[in-house]
């Protein structure tokens, strides 16, 4: 007892890293470092640490790498847990596969962010990829995830892996090539960040569609899909796509480290067809290694939602526009005192 424990706030690494004193709270608990991410105004999610392996400021958005004691090392942009180590499987197994389990040969993948590494480590597993473009806007948060996150470096080193640093949307329309696959692996839409252009209408329907190939299929993290979480932005980013593409399937997953169910939303102008059996074969026929979390019952599963959550899905009717986004809580640089 009689310990100091610092406690690094979310949503202030540039401060923390240009003035720590101002900072750190300072309580007499235990002999402890902690990190707070503010879920909201009056909720906070608390994690010991170990160490604090880089903490700064980019262009487009404060990043730390954090050691912590329960999760293994973190990855927090714009003060939002992105990814942990112990269970980041689940949240890009569920980004990465279902997308490629459901295209009857996919060998191009476009991975919109992704700068960890994770979800391109997971699109190279399957045996028929040929290409995995990885375009992310911020070379700062590929170059430090790229030294620290060892489970990835084998995947950066991959001869199929085109790493570009740039403006996910300028690159597609930069570039004259389609592809079987598009990822949005993409932080969480909040203001004054760097990417939630990238999950409007506009985007989907002017610049990511043309870009699919005609039995395509693209795939987006949609953000926290749990019952009291699901209106932030999940269920307009599901009924915004459905305003692009004529199939568009929802499905989740609980991650504990972001203390919440999550999202993604996948979409194609072919039908999907989801049965277990048919997704485990084709697990054992495609992928290389062995996949921690998805099966097909779990997948086919994961398609059912609470009725809370769907009944949100079929009533909602926002479309996510430049002029009228949603936000989770947060703010991105741009918004900074």
């Amino acid at each position: 007892m009689g310990e100091a424990v610092e406690i690094f706030h979310a949503n202030g690494f540039s401060k923390i890293h240009q003035e720590p004193a101002r900072e750190l709270n300072i309580n007499n608990h235990s002999n402890c470092r902690w990190f707070e991410e503010e879920i909201s105004d009056d909720l906070k999610w608390s994690f010991a640490l170990n160490s604090v392996l880089h903490i700064g400021i980019s262009e487009y958005q404060d990043i730390a790498l954090l050691d912590t004691k329960h999760f293994g090392k973190v990855l927090v942009i714009d003060g939002k847990m992105q990814s942990a180590e112990v269970d980041e499987f689940i949240y890009h197994e569920c980004l990465i596969h279902p997308a490629l389990l459901s295209h009857p040969n996919p060998k191009s993948v476009f991975i919109m962010g992704g700068g960890e590494g994770s979800a391109a480590r997971e699109a190279l597993k399957h045996r028929s990829i040929e290409k995995v473009v990885m375009c992310d806007i911020d070379q700062e948060v590929v170059d430090f995830c790229r030294m620290y996150l060892t489970a990835n470096q084998e995947a950066f080193c991959n001869k199929k892996l085109d790493l570009v640093i740039n403006d996910a949307k300028a690159e597609l329309e930069r570039r004259n090539e389609k592809f079987d696959i598009i990822v949005g692996d993409l932080a969480d839409p909040v203001e004054g960040g760097p990417c939630y252009q990238l999950y409007t209408k506009s985007f989907y329907e002017k610049i990511l569609k043309p870009k699919l190939n005609d039995n395509g299929i693209f795939v987006t993290q949609a953000g926290p899909a749990g019952v009291f979480t699901h209106k932030e932005v999940f269920s307009s980013i599901y009924n915004t796509i459905r305003q692009v593409f004529k199939y568009v399937l929802a499905y989740t997953a609980h991650v504990p480290s972001f203390a919440d169910t999550w999202g993604w939303v996948m979409a194609s102008d072919q039908p999907f067809s989801i049965k277990a059996e048919e997704i485990d074969d084709r697990i054992m026929e495609r992928i290389n290694g062995e996949l921690l979390y998805l099966n097909g019952a779990s997948l086919l599963s994961s398609t059912i939602m609470n009725k809370s959550v769907s009944l949100s899905l079929l009533n909602e009717t926002h479309v996510y526009t430049e002029d009228d986004a949603r936000f989770i809580y947060g703010h991105g640089v741009a918004y900074r005192p």
